[in-house]
């Protein structure tokens, strides 16, 4: 295993500016601040239940809260839920609600709220159907819900505290008006520090402060904890060029810039006004995504000769230049995650072997038809990754064409198994294996796992009596999941540089910017 952290001296030069120092502690917080982040992505959908893409959450996550979130351990911990008890054979979870909470729309919150928030987000959700098949919450009284489970589950807290296909408590007016699995919710209300003022399809999204938000009182960690909403606006500005971004957070023009180019980090590193952020935890798995439901590689055959012929460490040099931005891994778990992370399929792992790839493409179903590889160049890592996986095909005698379109044009084509053979994905660390929507069957992912054999191994480690008891079976995920193939795991992501201008204070990132407790000072 290819392990590639930044070295200890990048990561100091990177994070000595932070917060300015003395006078930075000593500035005046401007209450009134526009903060106007410089965005890589654009949205398909704002709706949290509909997907896990980053640039919904990274914007959802201000408006909306949950009943759990998780704390800088990536433990989950309570948020909208006051206390909650379990019941002897861990089927029933009562939870008591905080009292007092409003809406956007001024309306308090209730278990009328949450039920029927929480039922939608079950029924339409991948991380409902896949983990919490069969469940349903029911009101007890004004403030009090419960969750049923088919069977117990390990993991169940963990589900609800999804950071990507986040479980938002909305109005149940809102909810009411929502029809269908896939149509959106017609209105973003929730209960979090900032309320969505404009939404600019494309241009831009503006955030605002909600005055009558009403925080925790525990100290912040991660996601949970206190939220104070100093800075008045916040501005997403949709910039998907790489140049003009790089080019913002050298003048700024923007308080924070994600998605920089990683050719120019070093650049960055002694610009005036800024300082470079790297997130401590966090990063993403990268992978090839194949529609296994229709299509050349529902053949698993075709499926395991790409795998056969790839050269991973070339594959990765490609799309993100630099070991600094990457390790190369075959693991579903990062290396910190001790419960989940697993070497177990490393002989499926890198094996460039292209004449037996090529041999088993004859042995295959294959006879010449186009592969269709989705792509963005909004997303230059994986747009680099794409035109490998083009080359190596060739190598391996398969024909295939690559069709690009804009980020929301891939979300939305994506969803048709006839648009697509094969997509480079990054999938966001998760706090456990479950929640990476490509492996169960009845999550329903754009790609479409089908494997009796994973689904019934991700049950069996839901019902271990702990997960020191399931560590066998974590293994034997891996190497099922290395046979199967829904994905390949090309490696892991090192947490995305961020560029803060140094008025900024108290930025802090986990799985995604934490914008609540930002400060900006007074110039």
């Amino acid at each position: 295993m290819n392990k590639a952290p930044f070295a200890a001296a990048l990561l100091l030069g990177l994070l000595l500016p932070l917060a300015g120092g003395a006078a930075g502690a000593a500035a005046q917080t401007d209450r009134n601040a526009v903060l106007n982040i410089a965005y890589g992505n654009r949205p398909g959908t704002l709706d949290p239940y509909l997907t896990t893409n980053n640039a919904t959450s990274d914007v959802d996550r201000n408006i909306f809260e949950e009943l759990f979130v998780i704390n800088d351990k990536f433990q989950p911990v309570p948020e909208l839920v006051e206390s909650y008890r379990v019941s002897p054979d861990n089927l029933t979870y009562t939870f008591n609600l905080r009292k007092g909470l409003v809406f956007h729309n001024g309306q308090s919150l209730t278990a009328d709220d949450v039920v029927a928030s929480m039922n939608r987000w079950l029924a339409v959700s991948t991380q409902g159907k896949a983990n919490l098949p069969g469940a349903r919450f029911d009101k007890l009284d004004a403030y009090t819900v419960s969750l049923t489970l088919k069977t117990p589950s390990l993991i169940t807290l963990n589900i609800l505290a999804d950071v990507k296909n986040i479980a938002a408590i909305m109005p149940k007016s809102i909810i009411d008006r929502a029809q269908g699995d896939k149509q959106p919710v017609t209105e973003l209300i929730g209960t979090g520090p900032y309320r969505l003022a404009e939404f600019k399809q494309g241009e831009y999204l503006h955030l605002t402060r909600f005055d009558g938000y009403i925080p925790r009182q525990e100290p912040a960690s991660g996601l949970s904890g206190k939220k104070s909403a100093y800075v008045k606006d916040i501005y997403f500005r949709y910039i998907t060029d790489e140049s003009t971004r790089l080019a913002g957070a050298l003048t700024g023009e923007y308080d924070l810039v994600f998605n920089l180019p990683k050719d120019n980090i070093d650049q960055l590193k002694h610009a005036p006004g800024i300082h470079l952020y790297a997130p401590a935890s966090g990063g993403s798995l990268i992978t090839y995504l194949f529609n296994k439901q229709t299509g050349p590689f529902a053949d698993i055959k075709l499926r395991r000769a790409f795998n056969l012929a790839l050269d991973v460490n070339s594959v990765l040099v490609a799309g993100y230049s630099d070991p600094q931005f990457f390790s190369a891994d075959s693991s579903l778990g990062f290396p910190q995650q001790v419960d989940w992370y697993s070497e177990a399929g490393k002989p499926f792992y890198n094996q460039h072997k292209l004449d037996e790839a090529r041999a088993l493409v004859k042995e295959s179903g294959y006879h010449g038809q186009e592969v269709v590889i989705i792509a963005t160049k909004e997303y230059a890592e994986l747009y680099n990754l794409a035109i490998v996986a083009q080359q190596v095909l060739k190598q391996i005698g398969i024909n295939s064409r690559l069709d690009v379109y804009d980020w929301p044009t891939v979300l939305q084509r994506r969803q048709d198994p006839k648009n697509f053979d094969l997509c480079a994905l990054e999938f966001s660390m998760r706090q456990v294996l479950h929640q990476y929507p490509f492996l169960d069957s009845r999550a329903h992912f754009p790609g479409w796992s089908n494997s009796p054999d994973i689904d019934g191994v991700l049950d069996q480690i839901k019902q271990a009596p702990s997960l020191k008891a399931a560590r066998p079976l974590v293994d034997k995920l891996h190497v099922l999941t290395w046979q199967y193939l829904p994905v390949i795991v090309l490696g892991h992501t090192q947490p995305d540089i961020i560029a803060v201008k140094n008025t900024v204070q108290g930025y802090d990132d986990l799985i995604g910017p934490i914008l609540w407790n930002v400060r900006v000072n007074k110039q």
